[in-house]
Order: C-alpha cells, then structure tokens, then sequence
C-alpha cells in the first residue's frame, strides 16, 4: 500500500492558496450541520513522526469553531491508563453527538511500537487490532463518523525533516535518541504498518493515506477527504431520518406463543424455592464474608479487577444481596455503582459510554446494580431504542466484555429470578411496611403488566450472551437467604480460578 504512494505529488503556493480558502468554508459550514444533527465526528491522525500531523491539525483548527472540538495527543500511557483495558482512555473520550474529536496519535500508535520493539508477542497485537476494529465498528453502527489519517512521508525525508527541527531551538525538543531509533527501525515499522493499515481499514473506518511529503498538497488532500465523509454522512443521516424507525420489542405476543413457550421453559428451572433456614443461612454467611474480606486483599495485591453485574427482576432481592456481599469489604476498594435512566449526556454518547467511564482500575471491585444490559431488557421492551440497536447490542456487549476480560478483568453477572406470584406478594409487602414503601413505585408495576415481553427478553440476553469470559449465573431468588449465599459462594468461586491460576499471564497492552 505505501510504497504505490506518489510522494511528489505537489502543489504550488499559489494554487493552495486558491483552494483552502473554499475548503475552509465548507468545512465550517458541515461543522455546524453536524452540530444541528447531532452527528459525532472521530479524526485520527496517525504518521510518520516529523510528517506533519500537527501542522495539519493546527491548519484544520483554524476552519472550524473551536468551541465544538478537543484534540488529543495521547502518547506514553499514564499509571491510572495501564490500570485499566487498553481502549479505555480513548473510549472514555469519544465525543458527544454534535461535537467533534481529533486524536493526534490514537489507539493504534502503543500497538505499532509495543509490536515493533518487541513487548508484544503475535496473538496479543492480533487480537488488539481485533479489539479495534469491533471499537471502531460500535461507534460507527451508532452514527459516529470516523476518519482515519496515515501521513506518509520516505525514510530520507524524514531523516532532512529531523536534521531542520534539531537546528530549530523551539522544535529541537520533539527530536530524541528515541526518534532516530524509531528512524533506523524504518523498514521494520514499514511492515508492521503494511499489516496494520490491511487489518483495520474497514468499510466502517477506512484509513486514507496521505502523500504528506508535500505540505500544501497533504494540507489539501486531508480537508477533500475529511469534506467528502462528512457530506455524505450528512446524505446517509437525510436518509435515516425520512425513514421510519421500527421501536421497541418486535414480538406480538399472541403470534409467537411458542417463542414464549421456550423462553419460560428455559427460566422454569430457576423457580424453585430451595430450602435454607436462617441458622444455616447466618453460619454460610459469616464463613463467606471472611472468604471475600481475603480474596479482595490478595486481589488488590495481585492486580486483579472485577464487574459484578446484578440484574433481575424488580424486588428480586438484587440490594439485599449486594448490601451482604460488600458488608465486609475494604471500601476504598469497591463501588457500587447504580444505573438508572441516562442523562442527557450520556444520551448524547454511544450506550456504552457511560460503562466505559465506570470500569475499575486493576486490583479493585466495581458492582453494577443494573448495567449495559438494560439496552436488551427495558431499552428494547420501551422502544427507548430501535429494533436494530438493540439486535446489534448482543454482539456489541460481548465484544466489549471480551476486551475487558483480555485485559484480566473477572466479569460475574447475576440473574436474580423469581416466579410471579413471588413478586406479588412481595410487592405487596413493601405496600403494607412502612418503611418498605419508597421500594415500591408505579414504574414497578407497569413493569409487571409487561412480564411476558421481559420473559422473552431475559432468555435472549442469557442465551445470547452467556460466554465463557463472562457467563451467567441465574440465581434462584425465590428464598432470599439461600439467593444470597449462592451469589457470594459464584463471586468466590470466579476471584480464586483466577488468582489460583499458575499460569503465567500474557503482557497486556
């Protein structure tokens, strides 16, 4: 791919002159219709050091309304980045519908030069390049537009450029021994890149390559490219928004009694009311939560993280159960965190967004009291998202438990179920307890009256996304004690597989 590059293509002063000018308009003006639609804007620029990434942006900086873009210039990553998944801190910076993000450097830059000098063996670049392009394709799938930048400029170029900044005092700085490294490593980087470029240009996020030996022509080519994505972007939203959007859960229920019939069968196993006296209950427990005290110890020491993820149906029992769990714990260690309906920010990110930002750093414990599976339960069941959002969400969740796991992360999820009549009498009783009642609203039952939808919805989410990284653990909730100690025995049994592993860890990114 980059040695079929012409890297004399050129152009005149005088005949760039008379084509940013135009290009600078336009581009302002499409800013502000991705501004008016909401669309979010990803540039990625990537290159050769010294082939102009910077005067590039800072070019394309001038065209557009600095208060609707950030740029980010991630390089060495900090103690808090290396502390989580490796997409972490460019997931948790991906803008908001309307807004614009430029990375100078992005995700792909630690991966070349980890692969390059040798940090990362064969099947961890692999399989981050693998995690890329599912990253990339969940953005795009949700109406981000992402265009990606190579600027190429030949091994003697870069050698004049390097020679001009060290002569420079301001630009003498950004040349270290490190830079004429990565300078003689040039044919090897040539490789890793021919690969690279192969594996993640994507019909979603296609790289462009750029001829950058040449500032006028790179300059040019950069805002044509960047011009004609965002147009026909703006062409695919027209499109979109004259259609009609099929919302909520597609199943009518009188014409697919069988589908209902598979899905009860499949939860019916998980109602019976097993037998645990307190005195049982209250031994179990205190052994228990000695046990989790020390495991999260030995996971704080061993740089071990986990997510819990509680879902199940309402007064399942999912509080009590989370209040046992962690009354032992150290509480600089965990946090709880609890998923209510979206703000209007993080409305204006990809769902999964908010997850991201959340996710614990390695050696500690973050429990989720509801989580991203709500876009497969009450999203789909509402019609708070399309029917297509919520199909593609399967996948999309288990790409992104799968990049969390790779990372080392144990990931528990939990089913709490109960029968109907359970929930009845349940709900009831924290009717008639005063100091129950704040448990007990309107949403709770009108979330009754749709049972059978949910019924549907809960088998599809275990069976869709039950895998080995992160599998499912459904939770007979009718007898609350025993649900309990069942939920803490599954938390134990998941932390010692992986700190009793002997195994040697592969290196992470």
């Amino acid at each position: 791919m980059l040695e079929k590059l012409d890297l004399k293509l050129k152009l005149s002063k005088k005949e760039y002159k008379a084509l940013v000018t135009p290009l600078e308009y336009r581009l302002a003006a499409l800013q502000r219709t991705f501004r008016e639609r909401k669309i979010p804007l990803i540039i990625v620029f990537e290159g050769w050091k010294a082939s102009g990434k910077s005067s590039c942006i800072n070019r394309l900086m001038r065209a557009i309304d600095p208060r609707g873009f950030k740029v980010f210039s991630l390089d060495v990553p900090s103690r808090e980045d290396t502390l989580r998944p490796y997409l972490w801190r460019y997931a948790t910076k991906i803008p908001r519908a309307g807004y614009i993000a430029i990375f100078q450097r992005s995700w792909y830059k630690q991966v070349l030069a980890d692969r390059i000098e040798g940090r990362l063996s064969q099947p961890v670049w692999s399989q981050a390049y693998d995690e890329i392009d599912a990253f990339e394709r969940h953005l795009a799938d949700s109406g981000h537009v992402i265009v990606k930048f190579f600027l190429h400029i030949s091994q003697k170029e870069q050698a004049v450029r390097f020679r001009k900044m060290e002569e420079e005092p301001a630009e003498a700085w950004r040349i270290t021994p490190e830079s004429w490294e990565e300078h003689r490593k040039y044919d090897a980087y040539i490789e890793a890149l021919e690969e690279m470029l192969v594996k993640t240009s994507t019909a979603e996020a296609p790289w462009t390559l750029v001829e950058a030996e040449n500032h006028q022509f790179m300059r040019i080519k950069v805002f044509e490219t960047l011009i004609h994505a965002m147009e026909s972007a703006v062409e695919m939203n027209t499109i979109r928004c004259e259609r009609e959007p099929v919302m909520g859960d597609p199943l009518d229920l009188n014409k697919y009694r069988t589908i209902l019939m598979n899905s009860r069968s499949f939860l019916a196993k998980y109602t019976t009311r097993i037998p645990m006296d307190r005195k049982e209950y209250e031994a179990r427990l205190a052994k228990r939560q000695k046990e989790v005290r020390e495991l999260h110890h030995r996971m704080y020491m061993d740089r071990i993280g986990a997510c819990l993820v509680f879902q199940g149906w309402d007064a399942a029992g999912k509080g009590g159960a989370i209040r046992r769990l962690v009354a032992p714990l150290d509480p600089r260690g965990f946090e709880v965190v609890t998923i209510s309906a979206p703000t209007e920010i993080e409305l204006a990110h990809h769902y999964l967004w908010r997850f991201w930002t959340r996710l614990p750093k390695a050696g500690h414990l973050t429990i989720f009291d509801r989580s991203w599976y709500g876009r497969v339960l009450v999203e789909r069941i509402e019609g708070f998202c399309t029917r297509d959002d919520w199909q593609r969400a399967y996948q999309e969740i288990n790409e992104f438990e799968r990049m969390v796991s790779n990372f080392g992360m144990v990931i528990v999820k939990y089913w709490l179920h109960i029968d109907k009549d359970e929930q009845l009498l349940r709900f009831k009783d924290r009717e008639n307890t005063p100091y129950k009642q704040w448990k007990i609203t309107d949403e709770d039952w009108r979330n009754r009256e749709k049972w059978e939808h949910y019924e549907l919805a809960v088998a599809d989410m275990i069976q869709k996304t039950s895998t080995a990284h992160a599998p499912w653990t459904v939770i007979e909730g009718n007898n609350k004690l025993f649900a309990r100690i069942k939920i803490i025995e599954t938390f134990i049994a998941a932390i010692r597989r992986v700190l009793d592993d002997t195994r040697p860890r592969p290196p992470l990114l």
